[in-house]
C-alpha cells in the first residue's frame, strides 16, 4: 500500500430525485388535493423529515429497495422530497448492514509498520525468521520505500509491509502495540537459529502462562516483538497481530459488527490481570487473527509512531465505510481510488484509535499483476 493522506470524514447522503405520491381514492381526492400536498412539501414543516432521503439512499447502498406505495388507482406526482411518507420507504437497519458485512468477502491482507533500516530488517526477517522478500518498491518523489515480506504470495497469505522513510532511523513503538505471532513447528530450534544470527531473545521457550502451548519471544532490530508459537504445519505462519485495548467488550462488539470478524475465543487470566480475545475471519490454526488484550484497569495506551495499520480486503469500500460509521468507527479517509494507481480504499479508526485500511479486492489483485 502507499501512504494514506487523512481527509475529511463525512459523506453527505445523496438526495432522492423524486418520490411517487398517490391519491388513495379515485374521485374524491382531486388535483386540488394533490396541489395542496405539493404545497406541504415546499413548506417549512416538511423540514421535519430531513432523514428520509438519506435513509433511502443508505438502503439502496446495501441492496435494499424502498417499499412500494399503496397499490390503489392514483395520480402519480413527481416531487422533490418525500414529506411525511415514512411508510413509503425501508431504511437500512443495523441488522441489514450487519448481514451485508458478514457476507462480504474479507481477508486480512497485510500489516504495515515503519523501520529505520530497511536492508537490515529484510536480512533479519529472511535469515532468522525464514520469510521471503516478495517485492520492493521505491517512491523517491514521496521519499519512502516499501518492502513486502511473508511466507507465501500476497494474493492468498497475510504478509508484512515495511516502510522506510528517507532519513528516519528511529521510531517510538509505544505501549499499545503488543507483538506479531509466527507459528513454527519447533520453537526451541528456531530460537537457537535466531541466537546464532545475533537475534535478541526476550523469553526463552516454554509453556505459555496458564496454558500448555510452547512459546518464546524475540525482538527484531527495531524492537518489534515476535511471539513464536509451536504448532503443526499451517497455511498462515504469520498468524497473529496483538494490540492492547481499553475496553475489551466494546472492541469485540466493534470488530464483530463493523469488520465482520468472529470472536474465536476469549480467555481471562485473573492471576496475571489480563484478558484476551481472538478475532478473525477463520480458525486460528488456518488464518491470521487479531489478538486483543485488555490489562485490568488500563483504559488508554500511548501508540507511538512506529506501528501503522492492518489492511483488509473487501468487495465494496463504500459500503464498508458506511458500516464502520454506523457501528461507531471513525472514517479518516473517505472511500475512493488512490491517485495514480486507482486502487479503491477507505481508512478508519477503531474505538481505541487503531487504524485499519480496507482495500477493494479486485483492485488489490490488479495491483499485484
Amino acid at each position: 500500500m502507499v501512504r494514506i493522506i487523512t481527509m475529511a470524514a463525512s459523506i453527505l447522503p445523496s438526495l432522492s430525485s423524486s418520490f411517487r405520491l398517490c391519491n388513495s381514492t379515485a374521485a374524491s381526492r382531486s388535483s386540488t388535493a394533490a396541489a395542496a400536498s405539493l404545497s406541504s412539501f415546499a413548506s417549512p414543516s416538511s423540514k421535519r423529515f430531513p432523514s428520509l432521503s438519506s435513509a433511502i439512499r443508505q438502503s439502496e447502498l446495501f441492496g435494499l429497495k424502498p417499499s412500494k406505495p399503496w397499490r390503489q388507482e392514483c395520480t402519480s406526482i413527481r416531487v422533490a422530497a418525500a414529506g411525511n411518507m415514512a411508510q413509503a420507504s425501508t431504511t437500512a437497519t443495523p441488522e441489514n448492514v450487519l448481514e451485508w458485512v458478514k457476507q462480504d468477502k474479507r481477508r486480512m491482507l497485510h500489516v504495515v509498520y515503519r523501520v529505520g533500516d530497511l536492508d537490515r530488517t529484510i536480512k533479519f526477517y529472511t535469515e532468522c525468521l525464514g520469510m521471503k522478500l516478495l517485492r520492493k518498491r521505491d517512491i523517491p518523489e514521496e521519499r519512502y520505500t516499501n518492502a513486502f515480506l511473508g511466507y507465501g504470495p500476497e494474493d492468498s497469505q497475510f504478509v508484512i509491509e515495511l516502510t522506510y522513510n528517507y532519513g528516519i532511523d528511529n521510531y517510538d513503538i509505544g505501549a499499545g502495540f503488543g507483538h506479531f505471532g509466527i507459528a513454527v513447528e519447533d520453537v526451541a530450534k528456531t530460537v537457537e537459529l535466531i541466537k546464532a544470527k545475533g537475534g535478541k531473545v526476550t523469553r526463552e521457550p516454554g509453556p505459555v502462562k496458564g496454558g500448555s502451548t510452547v512459546i518464546a519471544f524475540i525482538e527484531d532490530p527495531d524492537g518489534y516483538k515476535f511471539e513464536l508459537l509451536e504448532r503443526g504445519p499451517t497455511p498462515e505462519p504469520l498468524c497473529q497481530v496483538m494490540l492492547r485495548v481499553g475496553d475489551l467488550d466494546r472492541s469485540i462488539n466493534f470488530y464483530e459488527k463493523a469488520f465482520g470478524m468472529e470472536l474465536l475465543r476469549k480467555r481471562d487470566n485473573p492471576e496475571y490481570k489480563y484478558t484476551i480475545a481472538m478475532m478473525g475471519y477463520g480458525p486460528e490454526d488456518k488464518s491470521t487473527v487479531l489478538e486483543l488484550t485488555y490489562n485490568y484497569g488500563v483504559t488508554e495506551y500511548e501508540k507511538g509512531n512506529a506501528y501503522a495499520q492492518i489492511a483488509i480486503g473487501t468487495d465494496d469500500v463504500y459500503k464498508t465505510a458506511e458500516a464502520v460509521k454506523l457501528f461507531g468507527g471513525k472514517i479518516t479517509r473517505e472511500p475512493g481510488p488512490l491517485p495514480g494507481i486507482n486502487t479503491k480504499i477507505t481508512a478508519c479508526l477503531d474505538p481505541d484509535g487503531w487504524k485499519t485500511v480496507f482495500v477493494d479486492n479486485t483492485d488489490f489483485i490488479k495491483e499485484l499483476e
